[in-house]
């Protein structure tokens, strides 16, 4: 490589890492993300696919659920995973839709309508992709002939929670704050999770998968809804006429 190359490649860097610009760092950390979760969600496929280890764990933990069952415990299960059901999750991604519109965060709006809507689609896909069946017990908590693999009930929770999450990251500034914001996130996405394994409907690798899914999805709408938005700000910056 000639020495030319190296201050070439020192402004290519930095333009990637850099806050401003079409291309800047909300890309490179995007595209990461991106990437890491999209790899994560292979690995775990993979392993379902061939029956690898998690598979073991996956039965073992299905089989701890349901042992350990109480009534208290489950009615609360099923709160939860119900408000993150077909029901409640589209209520909650119509008031989040209410929200950005009564503040005039059209851009949020458009992530909104991008993220849940296609993540939802794309959940639907992977489940006939791989056609997994879900745990079976003699004595069920919860009865479903659909497919498993990855969990929509998750996939959901990670696509609101993870959403709001970016919204949240963006408007605080301090550590602590933007650290509370992933934290409660990942917490209900979690929770969601749990609740699923709990009541018997699906495996511990569905749920993992479909947080790797959401992650994934989110990264896609958010990164592309944000460089949309810098472009459109940068021409019209650059109109005649208009002070830069």
């Amino acid at each position: 490589m000639s020495t030319s190359s190296f201050p070439r490649l020192r402004r290519f860097l930095a333009a990637r890492l850099s806050p401003e610009g079409q291309t800047g760092l909300h890309l490179t950390v995007g595209v990461l993300l991106m990437v890491a979760a999209a790899w994560l969600f292979g690995d775990i496929a993979e392993d379902v696919v061939h029956n690898e280890s998690i598979t073991l764990l996956d039965v073992r933990l299905a089989h701890w659920f349901h042992v350990n069952a109480t009534a208290s415990m489950t009615r609360f299960m099923l709160l939860i995973s119900n408000w993150h059901g077909m029901v409640g999750a589209p209520i909650m991604a119509a008031l989040l839709a209410l929200f950005f519109y009564r503040r005039r965060q059209h851009y949020w709006m458009m992530a909104l309508f991008a993220v849940v809507p296609g993540g939802m689609l794309l959940n639907v896909l992977l489940k006939y992709v791989f056609h997994r069946a879900r745990p079976s017990f003699d004595d069920p908590l919860l009865s479903l002939t659909t497919y498993s693999f990855p969990s929509g009930h998750t996939a959901n929770a990670a696509l609101l929670y993870g959403l709001v999450a970016c919204w949240l990251w963006v408007h605080h500034r301090s550590i602590g704050a933007r650290a509370a914001c992933v934290a409660g996130a990942c917490t209900m996405v979690a929770l969601v999770g749990i609740s699923r394994m709990y009541l018997g409907v699906h495996y511990l690798s569905d749920v993992l998968a479909a947080a790797a899914e959401g992650c994934a999805w989110l990264a896609v709408c958010i990164t592309a809804i944000s460089t949309l938005r810098r472009r459109r700000q940068g021409h019209s910056l650059n109109q005649p006429g208009r002070d830069t």
